[in-house]
């Protein structure tokens, strides 16, 4: 490969020793590397290079990293950015991601971690080349390909950081299954997209399947395919989803839904990674992830022998847990405002702005929906606000469930002390198993740890703490 041909990478970072050994590990590969140890060299570098990819330390001394990323992704917005810290500081991370870098490592990382996050970007430039270059000689391949990465994502809280976290987690390990819970309305699946296009995945097929949705008729055929004339209507090849997803990821929504049938034709396909379509004698075989989503307690269904446990300790490899709405109220400001600069912008009402007593409103709000019914009331009251101020008129919530809480403080503190005394109950009863003591309470495992949080219960027996 010619040093034109090689992907450029600048590591701007204000450690000498760290810039040296990491450009000392790109020598002899597909890489041309340059060091900067300021943003005065680091610009220079920019000026008179077409640098492919920086990896930037997000803390440099006298300057905010953030701001050097948002003047490269301005000056240069097809340069990919990898950012590093050292301090593990979340906030700063997902707004660098919201700011358009493309992936982060924390401090102090192996070579091997750069090296895999360097080739999912690689394979990212590579596909944007290709890209141009077929826009180039006026192809019918659409922009809107590079328009399906949406890595923005809205939230403050430390549940839903938590999440972002273990998403990208997920994402660094490509064949593991992940199974996602959480009420209706949580954002499931954009998760699951988030997970997919972070991943070395991302080339290829995103399938979203919503698995009660299938005809029981059909759902041999449209998991596995059908060749032609394998049954009536069946007018020509068909590849199914595991097919379709070779590569990629097959998303399955509402899995607690799929009939008992399906779920041993899935279990058996997920274990083999060999497909034979309906009507066919020959295999095929495909390399999928399933990431898979239910707003069920499905343990529940496993135990009325509704759902097999194998299947759920197939797709279980890896678990996340979304917290609804209302158990991260700092989300809903960031969230109102993303939503109605959304709004605004596609109805074409950029000059709108938000009353501060919509925000102490929804704030007392339950969102029995989640995110998706504050997105649909946010529409809603664009489509239908009057003036360039949407005010607490224009989000018709009900209030009643929340006032008549906070009107009586004694059946709240009583309500509060019930369920403290329940979970250190059922803890003892547990022998201190925060798993078995989840399971009889009939919640999942991360949202019993929230509440010992919160209430300050601890896994030590009292007569030992």
């Amino acid at each position: 490969m010619t040093t034109r041909d090689k992907i450029k990478i600048l590591i701007l970072d204000d450690e000498k020793q760290f810039t040296e050994e990491l450009s000392g590990f790109f020598q002899g590969s597909d890489y041309q590397s340059f060091e900067a140890n300021t943003s005065a060299e680091g610009k220079k570098i920019l000026a008179d290079h077409e640098i492919d990819l920086l990896i930037l330390d997000i803390r440099l001394p006298g300057v905010n990293g953030l701001d050097i990323l948002k003047e490269v992704k301005l000056q240069h917005p097809r340069m990919e950015v990898i950012i590093i810290s050292a301090h593990g500081d979340m906030d700063t991370v997902i707004k660098a991601m919201r700011l358009g870098a493309f992936d982060y490592l924390r401090k102090p990382f192996r070579y091997i971690d750069i090296q895999i996050a360097i080739e999912r970007t690689q394979k990212y430039l590579q596909m944007q080349r290709k890209l141009k270059q077929m826009e180039e000689r006026n192809s019918l391949i659409s922009t809107t390909l590079e328009e399906k990465i949406d890595r923005q994502f809205i939230g403050v809280s430390p549940q839903i950081l938590e999440v972002f976290e273990q998403a990208i987690t997920a994402a660094n390990y490509p064949d593991a299954n992940v199974l996602i819970t959480g009420e209706s309305g949580t954002g499931k699946e954009n998760i699951a997209r988030i997970i997919h296009y972070l991943s070395i995945r991302n080339e290829h097929v995103f399938c979203a399947v919503n698995s009660s949705a299938i005809n029981e008729t059909l759902l041999e055929s449209e998991f596995f395919g059908h060749k032609k004339g394998s049954f009536t209507g069946a007018i020509a090849d068909k590849m199914g989803f595991f097919e379709v997803c070779n590569g990629g990821t097959l998303f399955l929504d509402e899995i607690a839904d799929m009939s008992l049938n399906l779920q041993a034709k899935i279990l058996r396909a997920t274990e083999e990674k060999v497909i034979t379509r309906v009507g066919d004698t020959n295999p095929i075989r495909t390399d999928f992830r399933i990431i898979s989503a239910t707003n069920h307690d499905i343990n529940k269904r496993v135990e009325k022998k509704k759902f097999r446990l194998d299947l759920l300790h197939r797709l279980n490899t890896l678990h996340i847990h979304i917290p609804a709405l209302r158990e991260r109220p700092q989300d809903i400001k960031p969230l109102l405002i993303h939503f109605v600069d959304v709004y605004a912008m596609k109805f074409n009402k950029p000059t709108l702005h938000i009353s501060m007593d919509v925000f102490d409103v929804l704030l007392k709000y339950d969102f029995p929906g989640n995110v998706r019914e504050l997105r649909n009331l946010t529409e809603r009251a664009i489509i239908l606000c009057k003036s360039n101020l949407l005010g607490i008129n224009d989000f018709p919530v009900k209030l009643q469930k929340s006032s008549s809480l906070e009107e009586d403080a004694t059946f709240s503190v009583n309500l509060k002390m019930h369920e403290v005394n329940m979970i250190r109950k059922t803890l003892q009863t547990c022998n201190y198993n925060k798993q078995a003591a989840a399971d009889a309470l009939g919640i999942h495992r991360d949202a019993l740890s929230r509440k010992m949080k919160k209430f300050n219960i601890t896994t030590i027996p009292e007569h030992l703490g």
